[in-house]
């Protein structure tokens, strides 16, 4: 249907004169996507001829493609970090970028497994703000009258350092939640959500939780959308609500606080939203009780449209839980983005989880492809990927990075216009991850031979080994399956040194998976399961039988194929977790790995 004076978008009816601008730039952006990429290229060639790194490759002030790839190699976060340990320690010459670095995103992913640091612009910043607005306009297309309600967005930040050079190194979402486009955006109806912002800045993860959750109780017949960043994320806060329903039900039912929320400006932001609520509180208790959680969420908010998390790569774990817990409600992944750069969106954004692809923007960055599967150094332009077809996404962007491999896996769906569309695969080299941690196989093969120590004096080695990520529980946890061989049967190691085994592997685990564990509760203890003698040839045979050369046969050192983790499991012999918690210290200033 057209709504009178609005012309239909390609993509469909917008709702509103401001859909259709967002709209109508969006098929400007994807028609002419080559000629926008060219156009981008050239303007972040041009502010930042002047840089240190660009005049070190002789561009000589030159802004087209030929000249820059002959020019400019393919580097690695590990190739630029001379450059970022500089601006860490407060060179503010211009090294990256004409303009001046206004902080550093912190993200993980590094060859050594701990934080990455983004140097970035204001202007970056500003300009991934504006895509905010795109995603309401696309998601209109799909939902009527979010204008009518609101929606339950559990959102939190992180404690945030100074580096050696003042600047201030924090998380992407942090940086955008303490931002004044965030905190002081103008009202917009398809923006508002039950959170006070006192909450979500709130860096108490209890008490921040605790009042999100409250907020969204007290509003539950408004609540048209619930979500998180990650699809772990909104599984944490639906199990924050069944350990806190009963407390919940005692402060909404007199419209008191529970006396834990210690956060004097939670408690004054409260007393003029909490109000006496007997009748919310037994319908809480009533749908609580019988501790029956299938559907909860539209139980508690029966308006609820939509999911919007994150459930592509290692969050489509996450799924069958969500569908669990939500009675089968759609999952809106909407943007696919980074610390280095907002890439793409999704046009389709109730799409399956299993279908989700992303239209690469190319007014964001100007994006190279890297083909995986052949031997072909050659980037690709973006408009020149095939469908099918997998690749490594090279960046440059107008914060400074030049012909930056981001480590995604992106395979070609097809195209919307003349602007390819993604599905992410996976991040290169990771082998597991729960939630923001990632565990490449060097790392947990270092964490593999650190446990192994504990074992010599019972003159014991682990003979083989794999893991995977179990999701089942919450919180997730990896699991470990040893093989072992113990050359002294009357002095084996016992449970007690198994369990100091875990505990150990979790200690040579990096920081992101640390923080997990520690502070953020969104990893449970690390699990060795001990499985037979001869389990592992057993394993090697299943995949023999079906198809794998016995010449090339390497041990997987992640399962995730059921049919082997059901004969791993049933060769199990003894089961151990980390009777502890690894060290994370929050006070320790962000580090360069290999610095």
């Amino acid at each position: 249907m057209e709504i009178s004076g609005l012309k239909p978008s390609q993509l469909g009816q917008p709702a509103n004169e401001k859909d259709a601008k967002e709209l109508e730039l969006m098929e400007e952006m994807t028609r002419n996507t080559d000629s926008f990429q060219e156009k981008v290229l050239s303007e972040i060639l041009s502010q930042n001829a002047k840089t240190e790194y660009l005049e070190r490759f002789g561009l000589n002030g030159a802004t087209d493609r030929e000249t820059f790839k002959s020019k400019v190699p393919i580097v690695t976060y590990e190739d630029l970090q001379p450059y970022i340990h500089r601006i860490f320690n407060g060179d503010r010459s211009p090294i990256f970028c004409s303009l001046p670095i206004s902080e550093f995103l912190t993200s993980s992913g590094t060859s050594a497994g701990e934080r990455k640091l983004m140097p970035i612009v204001q202007e970056e910043l500003e300009r991934r703000q504006k895509v905010s607005n795109l995603l309401v306009s696309i998601l209109n297309l799909y939902v009527a009258g979010l204008d009518k309600g609101k929606g339950l967005y559990f959102y939190f930040i992180k404690a945030e350092t100074r580096t050696p050079g003042g600047l201030p190194a924090r998380p992407v979402l942090t940086s955008y939640y303490n931002s004044d486009h965030f905190k002081n955006q103008p009202k917009n109806p398809y923006k508002v959500i039950t959170s006070p912002i006192e909450a979500i800045l709130c860096l108490d993860s209890f008490q921040s939780m605790y009042i999100q959750m409250l907020c969204g109780l007290l509003n539950r017949l408004e609540v048209l959308r619930l979500g998180a960043v990650f699809a772990s994320g909104l599984i944490r806060a639906i199990k924050f609500f069944q350990l806190n329903w009963k407390q919940l039900a005692s402060d909404v039912s007199p419209g008191t606080l529970d006396p834990r929320i210690t956060d004097e400006g939670l408690r004054i932001v409260m007393s003029s939203i909490l109000k006496p609520s007997p009748e919310l509180a037994s319908f809480i208790v009533k749908e609580c009780q019988g501790e029956k959680w299938k559907g909860i969420i539209t139980r508690i908010w029966p308006n609820t449209k939509y999911l919007e998390v994150i459930v592509t790569g290692a969050m489509a774990q996450y799924v069958p839980i969500l569908e669990f817990y939500s009675a089968g409600l759609p999952m809106a992944c909407t943007v696919y983005a980074s610390s280095e750069c907002f890439f793409g969106v999704n046009l389709k954004p109730l799409s399956k989880p299993s279908e989700v692809s992303y239209t690469i923007l190319p007014n964001m960055a100007y994006f190279e492809f890297l083909p995986c599967n052949n031997s072909s150094s050659r980037l690709v332009d973006l408009t020149d990927v095939l469908v099918g077809e997998e690749y490594e996404l090279v960046v440059t962007t107008y914060s400074g990075l030049c012909r930056y491999r981001v480590g995604d896996i992106l395979r070609v769906t097809g195209f919307h216009n003349s602007a390819p569309q993604f599905k992410f695969i996976r991040r290169k080299d990771v082998l597991l991850s729960i939630d923001s941690d990632k565990t490449n196989e060097a790392e947990l093969q270092t964490a593999i031979e650190s446990a192994s120590e504990l074992l010599f004096e019972f003159n014991t080695t682990v003979v083989e080994y794999t893991s995977h990520a179990d999701t089942k529980t919450i919180s997730g946890h990896y699991v470990i399956y040893w093989e072992l061989m113990v050359m002294d049967p009357f002095n084996p190691p016992s449970e007690e040194i198994l369990d100091r085994c875990c505990l150990a592997m979790e200690e040579s685990l990096n920081s992101v998976y640390r923080q997990g564990r520690v502070s953020d509760h969104s990893i449970g203890a690390l699990e060795i399961r001990v499985v037979k003698n001869g389990t592992f040839e057993e394993l090697m045979d299943y995949a023999i039988s079906r198809g794998a050369s016995i010449n090339q046969y390497k041990v997987p050192r992640c399962v995730t194929f059921p049919p082997m983790m059901e004969l791993l499991d049933t060769r199990v012999i003894s089961t151990h977790f980390s009777p502890g918690l690894p060290h994370w210290s929050p006070e320790r200033r962000p580090t360069l790995p290999g610095k």
